[in-house]
């Protein structure tokens, strides 16, 4: 594993620093370009004194089914961290859907088989909508319609609204999707409804433990069936809007479907239970509440049912969460963390909570730990707990001091960051905030500067993927739509722009300078990355961007 040096290549003197900015990507320019709107003199700065280009964060260049697929900070950090493109969650259970495989496998025959042994319920658990970043309406529909050939004949469906990675205001058209297909398939044998829902940010899609109290409403909401009771889902999500105007979906309130004075589909003994989401960072809490004993004790689960529980994904393989699951993930090796510790480079990874695990858990290949408990560094800055909106600088200023002191010690010789501001504002919607984010992130890296050129270190700019960059939905004729009021419609999702790539190098010893090849991926940093440091890139690496 260890790095072999490049002929002719002269290392900087000083450390490599890699400044992710998470949801950064290059817009059109245009009135929902909250990137082109803020003051950013650092990043245009760069752009005259460093070398860059633009580089592919969406479909094919990181893993999805296909280039109308955007990316996200996932997928992104894995294509960064590990210098290839390997098939993603997206397109592994589309996949394994499609060929019937997910359906032969132990797994699947176990949550049948339990249901129809037990006369209990198969539920599943999912977010609702198409963005096909943490899940996929399709999926769901294949696996209901599969269910009933296969004798569930009770299935409940617990639903966690999106507003994140589709429209902001579209959960009353995925559950009019669901219903169609319920419709199509309940009969005098088959009874399947929708059991329980809610805001994706209000229950149960909590990350890194950032809001374990999330977790536990979902929990009692999808399980006990305690909540609000409404006897119609189209109706709850009504209801929910009209009482707190201008929310979007991921913020919507919890509701509980009930049926003649009780909850429809609480889930109890005998049971089998889906986790439809195939992106770990928002599915592994809900799951360890399924899966673990008594040493759980994030909070009171009450009386814990005995189900058969699977998430559609493995999500974490080191950690083994969950113990059951119907997809393998994608086996990702070789990454360059491995590499530089594997060749003695001493290596700092940061962030706050909100996107703590994409510089370690993603950017290793979806392995928890280190390679090299002497060589690497790992620091959570704890995030606030309030809406983004409400504090779009985040962390970045606390962030920025920890990796000064690095640089100014000369502790480390690979430094990584992720900025989380322009992904995290990005998806509230609320444009101000977004463009104070942008500005956040762009001040932070004007502070990397000086203590960057002091080291003789080479300062590296990217971001995973868009979000920031189009903050209203944009059609295919590239103008603005607009909704039948003539107002522009916001969009809160990510995009399928480029994003930006600079190497500053102020010393000036590293010759550098980069491809205009507007081909090449993120995946392409890590080549980039070790090239500039003196070494030969693996041989499955993607190219680099160095000319």
């Amino acid at each position: 594993m260890k790095l072999t040096p490049k002929a002719g290549r002269t290392a900087p003197k000083g450390p490599i620093v890699l400044a992710i900015m998470d949801g950064v990507g290059i817009g059109a320019g245009d009135a929902g370009d909250m990137v082109a709107k803020a003051s950013t003199p650092t990043l245009d700065w760069l752009k005259d004194h460093a070398a860059y280009t633009q580089l592919k964060a969406h479909g094919h260049a990181v893993g999805m089914p296909s280039d109308d697929d955007m990316g996200n900070s996932e997928v992104g950090h894995n294509a960064i961290g590990s210098g290839q493109v390997f098939s993603q969650g997206a397109k592994l259970v589309q996949e394994a859907i499609a060929s019937g495989a997910v359906y032969e496998g132990e797994t699947w025959q176990g949550l049948t088989s339990q249901v129809r042994e037990t006369g209990g319920t198969l539920h599943f658990i999912t977010l609702l909508s198409d963005g096909n970043v943490h899940s996929h309406l399709d999926h769901l529909f294949s696996m209901l319609r599969q269910a009933k050939g296969d004798g569930a004949n009770v299935v409940r469906i617990h639903t966690l609204l999106d507003g994140r990675d589709v429209n902001p205001t579209s959960a009353d058209h995925y559950m009019g999707l669901l219903n169609e297909v319920l419709e199509e398939l309940n009969d005098d044998k088959t009874d399947m409804a929708v059991a329980s829902g809610g805001g994706r940010l209000y229950i149960t899609m909590d990350r890194y433990g950032a809001d374990w109290p999330m977790v536990e409403r979902g929990w009692n909401v999808h399980v006990h069936g305690q909540g609000r009771e409404f006897e119609c889902p189209l109706y709850a999500i009504k209801t929910l809007r009209e009482e707190t105007p201008g929310v979007i979906d991921q913020d919507l309130g919890s509701f509980v479907i009930y049926r003649d004075g009780k909850p429809v589909g609480p889930i109890v003994d005998g049971d089998s239970v889906v986790l439809c989401n195939f992106r770990g960072d928002r599915a592994m809490e809900i799951a360890r509440a399924f899966d673990e004993g008594d040493e759980f004790d994030f909070f009171d689960r009450g009386a814990r049912p005995d189900v058969y529980f699977a998430g559609i994904m493995e999500y974490d393989g080191d950690l083994k969460i969950p113990q059951k699951f119907l997809v393998t993930p994608p086996a990702i090796a070789n990454t360059m963390g491995e590499y530089l510790a594997a060749t003695g480079i001493s290596q700092l990874a940061i962030s706050e909570t909100q996107k703590y695990g994409h510089v370690t858990y993603f950017f290793n290949g979806n392995k928890s730990g280190k390679f090299d408990d002497v060589l690497e560094d790992y620091v959570e800055i704890p995030s606030d707990n309030l809406p983004f909106e409400q504090r779009p600088w985040m962390k970045a200023s606390e962030i920025t001091d920890v990796v000064l002191e690095s640089l100014a010690q000369e502790t480390h010789n690979f430094i990584r960051i992720n900025y989380p501001n322009g992904d995290m504002v990005g998806h509230t919607g609320n444009l101000l905030a977004v463009e104070i984010s942008v500005e956040a992130t762009d001040l932070s890296i004007a502070r990397l500067l000086t203590e960057i050129e002091r080291t003789g270190g080479v300062l590296l700019v990217t971001a995973d993927h868009g979000n920031a960059d189009e903050m209203f939905e944009v059609g295919k004729d590239g103008q603005l739509k607009l909704d039948k009021d003539g107002n522009r419609k916001p969009k809160t999702c990510h995009t399928l722009n480029p994003v930006p790539f600079f190497v500053y190098d102020p010393a000036g010893n590293c010759n550098i300078s980069l491809k205009q090849d507007h081909n090449l991926g993120i995946s392409s940093i890590a080549a980039t990355i070790m090239e500039i440091m003196g070494y030969e890139a693996p041989e499955m690496y993607d190219p680099s961007v160095l000319a």
